[in-house]
């Protein structure tokens, strides 16, 4: 490996990780430096500030990578084994020394490392773990700490990973097992469940330790997450929606990250040539919130898909297709409905629910009541009851789509 200095290592390094996603820093533990000791902070648990790639992508903390080479061989990945790009690779005290820098220019308020395997998977976690350990013990460093753990590494390892880091992941790769078997032979999703599960089991004893002992150390308290591919192979959002139901369930994971394939340079042929639309990473995130925060199930997810392909449609998002499905269970009244009915209304979040219910303990909501909660009226109009609104016409119509999809706009040939 050709002789680099820092500034090149960091140029390739962070280029590479872009494809990790890690847009949320909440769940961690409040911990400051205002005492004079130490460096950096995790104010009330969140405060990361993010910034947004062209793409749309979330660019945040010091997102790196502290190798991208690898002993693997997994077909979607620019960092495989056979790919023809430029390699580099940090050395532990390096990242750390990036970091505090980084953060004393006010340039970051964290760290995201993650790395290609390199030697073994013990030794490349070793060298994360250093990194971790250095800033915490030698730099004090309270800032936030998130690290992509390696499916092999030994269990002790990883504990020890958790010690220090506030967020741990572990990328599940694909959806579906004949997926991961196909472009990623090298791993086992039976262990990679492992380590989740491992993970899970350690996050539960320290929290329940925790709870009897004030002294009681702490494990990854922003708890841990993943990572699919989405595109790569031929699984239908239907399957991607109920295996990202089902790690929730089983791992008790804080967020799935959906990711759109990317074709990458000299790809492999066994991968499709094009990358999928973003929107169906997009209308995935929806779907997630859906299931975590609206109590849809992930069969109402997938009844709202279209029934021969399992995909979502991209016009309009999986709440309104659901609705526009199931035009039996409207439409409801803004003056009685329980809040599981009034959350199933399209263009109705969660606080503009909470709003009406507060509302409407001292008087009758009329439409435009509502429509001071919504984005869009129009959205709404066709699947509620209102004081002064009943949408018999609407609800009689047979095709109510084209009411309420959102109007297709010609792009800008010349935006910014």
């Amino acid at each position: 490996m050709a002789q680099l200095d820092v500034q090149q290592k960091l140029a390739i390094l962070a280029d590479a990780a872009k494809y990790d996603a890690s847009c949320a820093s909440s769940g961690s533990v409040k911990r400051t430096s205002r005492d004079g000791k130490g460096l950096g902070s995790t104010d009330q648990g969140m405060g990361i500030c993010h910034a947004y790639a062209p793409d749309g992508r979330c660019i945040s903390l010091l997102k790196i990578l502290l190798t991208n080479s690898c002993i693997f061989d997994c077909h979607y990945c620019i960092n495989r084994k056979s790919s023809n790009v430029r390699r580099a690779r940090f050395t532990a005290d390096e990242v750390v020394r990036l970091t505090i820098s980084f953060y004393k220019r006010n340039y970051i308020e964290g760290l995201f490392l993650s790395s290609g395997i390199i030697g073994s998977s013990n030794y490349t976690m070793e060298q994360m773990v250093e990194v971790a350990r250095s800033l915490r013990e030698d730099h004090h460093f309270r800032g936030y700490i998130h690290l992509k753990t390696i499916p092999d590494a030994d269990p002790e390892l990883v504990h020890r990973a958790g010690m220090y880091a506030d967020r741990l992941s572990i990328n599940v790769e694909l959806p579906t097992v004949s997926g991961l078997k196909r472009l990623a032979p090298e791993k086992s999703a039976e262990r990679i469940e492992g380590a989740m599960a491992g993970t899970k089991a350690a996050i539960l004893d320290t929290a329940d330790a925790k709870k009897r002992y004030k002294s009681a150390p702490r494990f990854a308290p922003a708890g841990q997450s993943t990572q699919m591919i989405v595109g790569a192979d031929a699984a239908t959002d239907g399957d991607i929606v109920t295996k990202a139901s089902a790690l929730y369930d089983t791992f008790g994971l804080r967020r799935v990250y959906y990711s759109a394939f990317s074709p990458i340079p000299d790809a492999s042929t066994v991968l499709p040539l094009q990358r999928p639309p973003l929107m169906r990473e997009h209308r995935l995130y929806q779907s997630d919130w859906l299931m975590r925060f609206y109590d849809y199930t992930p069969a109402d997810v997938v009844a709202a898909a279209d029934a021969t392909t399992g995909m979502l449609p991209l016009d309009i998002d999986p709440k309104l297709a659901w609705a526009l499905k199931f035009r039996g269970s409207f439409p409801v009244d803004v003056n009685r409905a329980p809040r599981e009915a009034l959350l199933r209304v399209p263009g109705l979040g969660v606080k503009a629910v909470g709003a009406i219910l507060t509302a409407r303990r001292w008087r009758r909501l009329h439409l435009a009541d509502v429509a001071r909660l919504t984005v869009s009226v129009a959205k709404v109009r066709p699947f509620l009851i209102a004081e002064d609104w009943r949408p018999v016409a609407l609800s009689d119509r047979a095709e109510l789509r084209p009411v309420v999809a959102p109007k297709a706009a010609q792009l800008e040939l010349f935006a910014a």
